[in-house]
């Protein structure tokens, strides 16, 4: 019998296999897209993530992060990263370098889609194959959050987000967090002639539409449009519960509030490798508490962030806020990295 069944083979689900085959276990993913997979994110990888990717023997090519700027209008704010770098990756790229180490490790990719689950006492079965354990890492929408009964409906404004890349050497090594009263757009370095640039809002726009609030970023981008836009969204998912009798979610599937702090990369990597420690300890059932202490942090801060934002008294104040006090502003940033 199959040691770990992993639904979703994006960086949640190969974290997972990676992490129980390094440790003996037989993992199988199931993953209905072909390699590599590209999504709508903004492709910048926060320092813990670059490290927990590391630990996993994970190392993509990309462009090192400084730290982070804030900018509105004329207003800007920035705080380097204590330690090392980030690192700005292509998503493409970053699957492919996941699926390399996967497939060093003896890992198996069958094509399929898991959109039902049956558990027994020993086993759990979905995809037509049968484990002893099956992590969900199917993503934002979650088909097996749904199966399962754990999908919870989230009181928060829903938010989207676009995704394109533009062919232009960065001009800084930081990620650019452009603000507006209709959302923000994250410009990432990618490579040496590409940055990709995610917008985020509570409006579904256009790419194009959603760059016309913030006219200086259009007009340096203007006409060096580069690949397609991909999308995503509602962003907010919640589930009643990470972990129903031997399915164990992770990643995305386990919950999501919202792209503003980049850590992304880092909670599913994370996520993923608790995942498979508390089965590997013989503890699953204490994994609702690692989930809840790896991600509460990211919870509380980008939650506040994301209220204040949306609020049309304090959503104005955030760059004049951390232009005026830099240290809070380094501290902030330094918390999430």
């Amino acid at each position: 019998m199959i040691d770990l069944l992993v639904a979703g083979g994006g960086p949640a689900g190969l974290a997972a296999a990676i992490r129980a085959a390094a440790a003996g276990l037989e993992a199988v993913v199931v993953e209905p897209r072909p390699t590599p997979v590209d999504k709508a994110c903004g492709e910048g990888i926060m320092p813990s993530g670059v490290a927990a990717l590391r630990a996993l023997g994970v190392t993509p090519a990309g462009h090192d992060l400084r730290g982070i700027r804030y900018v509105e209008g004329a207003r800007q704010a920035e705080a380097a990263f204590r330690g090392r770098p980030g690192l700005g990756v292509r998503r493409t790229e970053l699957h492919a370098a996941l699926h390399r180490r996967a497939q060093e490790l003896g890992v198996r990719v069958v094509a399929g889609r898991a959109t039902e689950v049956r558990q027994g006492p020993d086993s759990v079965t979905a995809a037509g194959l049968t484990a002893r354990w099956l992590i969900a890492a199917d993503g934002l929408h979650s088909p097996l959050r749904r199966a399962l009964g754990l999908d919870r409906p989230s009181p928060a404004p829903r938010r989207y987000g676009l995704r394109r890349h533009y062919r232009i050497a960065p001009w800084t090594d930081l990620v650019e967090v452009h603000w507006s009263r209709h959302g923000e757009a994250y410009v990432t370095p990618v490579g040496e002639r590409l940055v990709g640039v995610a917008v985020l809002s509570r409006h579904r726009r256009s790419h194009e539409q959603h760059l016309s609030a913030f006219p200086a970023l259009a007009r340096r981008l203007g006409g060096l449009e580069a690949g397609p836009v991909r999308g995503a969204g509602p962003l907010r998912r919640s589930a009643s519960t990470p972990r129903a009798g031997r399915v164990l979610l992770a990643g995305d599937a386990a919950g999501y509030v919202d792209a503003l702090t980049g850590e992304g990369i880092a909670l599913a990597a994370a996520t993923a490798s608790a995942a498979v420690d508390c089965l590997l300890a013989g503890r699953p059932e204490a994994y609702p508490a690692e989930w809840a202490g790896l991600t509460r942090r990211h919870r509380l801060l980008t939650g506040a962030l994301l209220r204040a934002a949306g609020h049309p008294w304090t959503g104005g104040l955030i760059v004049p806020a951390a232009h005026r006090l830099p240290p809070l502003f380094a501290a902030a940033v330094r918390a999430l990295q």
